[in-house]
């Protein structure tokens, strides 16, 4: 420090700007929006109706829905029009390919015909649960919601839904029983 320098004027300090109507507005509606911020997770904890997921009301079932059929539309070469009509019908080639499977082999020594052979192996799936006249199975490719008559993972039906022995079983068109272990 100078000797000087205590010499020098100092400027008078500023005084502070007035708050306008536009500030109070502002600061009003901060807080106000802070306010609701704040609210509003209670506001969705308190009404979860509004808020929730809605899950559409209906079957919960793999049965296909019984619409009427459609019209089929052929697209073998066979129903193809003739463009030349004045062509004898029996000169026109197939332009389809066609072949047969004959009947040589199909009995053998090795056991009955393929065709009424089982399946190799069961389809597996277990009883879950039940509730309101429905029961939730599995399998290896899921998990479904079935009632009586559904179609079930090894193309029976099920017939019924009992209670033995205080446990729920179902039972299928096949006569299998299955039951939650």
């Amino acid at each position: 420090m100078r000797e000087t320098d205590a010499d020098e004027p100092v400027a008078p300090p500023k005084l502070a700007r007035r708050r306008t109507v536009t500030d109070k507005a502002l600061a009003f509606a901060g807080l106000a929006l802070a306010g609701a911020s704040a609210f509003f997770p209670w506001y969705v904890f308190l009404n979860p109706e509004k808020f929730g997921i809605q899950v559409a009301e209906g079957d919960r079932t793999r049965d296909l829905p019984n619409w009427p059929g459609r019209a089929i539309v052929s697209v073998s070469p066979l129903a193809m029009v003739n463009k030349n009509p004045s062509a004898p019908k029996d000169l026109i080639p197939d332009p389809l390919t066609t072949a047969t499977v004959s009947n040589t082999g199909r009995e053998d020594d090795k056991g009955a015909p393929a065709d009424q052979q089982p399946f190799p192996g069961k389809s597996s799936f277990h009883l879950l649960h039940v509730a309101n006249g429905r029961a939730l199975i599995e399998d290896d490719t899921g998990m479904y919601v079935v009632r009586i008559g559904s179609v079930l993972p090894d193309n029976s039906r099920l017939a019924s839904i009992e209670q033995r022995d205080g446990k729920w079983v179902i039972v299928t068109s096949a006569g299998d029983v299955y039951g939650n272990n």
